[in-house]
């Protein structure tokens, strides 16, 4: 089984620039690897369902990429099986811009980061939108995790073409206030026993 992403990446003209920077042997070997990295696995699906956040790129019918940063509470972005995945499509600032570009390629990129961890997953797949009217009310209620007063337009299910790990070279850690409050909560905690073990000996002090 071919290494998908690498089949769908590596065009002529990458493997040029590999070959000009000393790297074609290396990206040779990763391609003979024979896991197909085309459907989600355990640990893609774990990662995947702890974000809180991940990119999403289109093309527009010019040629233009756009990013658009998606977020919501960790697993908004849902593992279906091992070849979908879906995520609801709040209304934003009302541009359209990716939703325009999918209307004529649904060809979407995705890149996934775990800061606190420094990790990262790519993912390639194809996207179909439909509007919530029109979409599986069970699908709808799934993708509907909390309370949020934007509206729900589209309902966004995405079939993997391809994924592929990043190594961490490059990512700066970075915490949410949650994994900050984690992190600080035992030491807050013990501040507040010090703190309530001098008031005890102050009164006690004054008692003498």
């Amino acid at each position: 089984m071919p290494h998908r992403y690498a089949e769908l990446m590596f065009t002529a003209a990458v493997q040029a620039r590999q070959e000009h920077y000393g790297a074609r042997h290396d990206m040779a070997c990763y391609e003979a690897d024979n896991a197909g990295f085309d459907r989600l696995g355990s640990s893609e699906a774990a990662f995947i369902a702890s974000r809180d956040s991940f990119y999403q790129a289109t093309v527009s019918e010019t040629g233009w990429p756009y990013v658009q940063h998606r977020g919501g509470p960790p697993g908004f972005l849902k593992v279906l099986d091992a070849k979908r995945l879906a995520y609801a499509d709040f209304r934003g600032n009302r541009q359209y811009i990716s939703a325009g570009n999918l209307s004529v390629n649904d060809r979407v990129a995705l890149l996934l980061v775990d800061y606190q961890h420094r990790r990262r997953l790519k993912i390639l797949g194809r996207l179909q939108s439909s509007e919530v009217a029109d979409a599986d009310p069970a699908l709808v209620a799934a993708l509907r995790p909390y309370p949020y007063r934007a509206a729900m337009e589209r309902i966004a299910v995405i079939t993997v073409e391809a994924f592929d790990w990043n190594c961490s070279q490059h990512i700066t850690p970075r915490y949410t206030e949650a994994q900050v409050h984690a992190t600080v909560a035992p030491l807050l905690a013990r501040i507040e026993a010090l703190q309530a073990e001098v008031t005890a000996l102050q009164a006690a002090a004054r008692e003498r």
